[in-house]
């Protein structure tokens, strides 16, 4: 029988779910346990990959312009990376980054495996397979926001203001679910997704998630 959209989004998404042991700074960040340099950090490593993303999706939204529910699904993943970047800036602030702070930071290259990443596959994926791969890897993001944004509250203090950034993705997308899910039925329907790809890809793409955050508690 063949399957939905929808049914494939859900097996990639459970097959690349990380596990625990993966993202060991999340569950010390839940328990108050995490200190602010590494709050910080975080919030300067994103303030690198927003605006990589952000191009990343503009370029495979322009690469789709003869697929048009791919191409609607990444104009709203760059649309809601330039909302991330203004929400970025109150998380920033509360972890005592300032101008000067943010100008002479150095990214760690461990960090920045994952939006190099993204950056491939803008240049180098099939649309269809990028859906899919992407959508997979945000399961688990959206988690750990979900995750940081309630320790922000209870253990560290932070405003509303200050967890707006991580309440952002936390909360349930149900605009770019539905249009992924189309996306990829387009790209089922069509002949152009190929599932072995978009796997490879998303377990590529979870990997270098996992390093995002073990380089944040052990830099490399």
């Amino acid at each position: 029988m063949t399957r939905t959209a929808r049914e494939l989004l859900e097996t990639i998404t459970r097959e690349l779910a990380p596990d625990p042991r993966s993202n060991p700074l999340v569950p010390l960040i839940a328990r108050g346990e995490a200190d602010r340099d590494t709050l910080a950090a975080l919030a300067l490593e994103q303030s690198w990959v927003i605006p990589a993303d952000r191009r990343a999706f503009r370029h495979l939204a322009d690469r789709s312009a003869d697929q048009p529910r791919a191409a609607a699904y990444f104009t709203a993943l760059a649309e809601g990376e330039e909302l991330a970047a203004r929400r970025l800036e109150a998380f920033a602030a509360a972890c005592g980054v300032d101008r000067e702070r943010a100008a002479s930071y150095t990214p760690l290259p461990g960090c920045q495996a994952y939006p190099a990443y993204v950056a491939w596959l803008a240049l180098n994926a099939a649309p269809a397979d990028a859906v899919l791969a992407v959508s997979a890897n945000f399961s688990a993001w959206g988690g750990y926001c979900a995750t940081i944004a309630e320790a922000l509250r209870t253990h560290y203090g932070f405003t509303a203001e200050a967890r707006a950034f991580f309440d952002l993705f936390a909360e349930p997308s149900p605009g770019p679910d539905r249009a992924a899910a189309e996306a990829v039925q387009d790209g089922l329907d069509t002949g152009r997704l190929d599932e072995g790809l978009a796997r490879g890809y998303g377990h590529l793409l979870q990997s270098y998630e996992s390093l995002f955050w073990r380089t944040l508690l052990r830099p490399v």
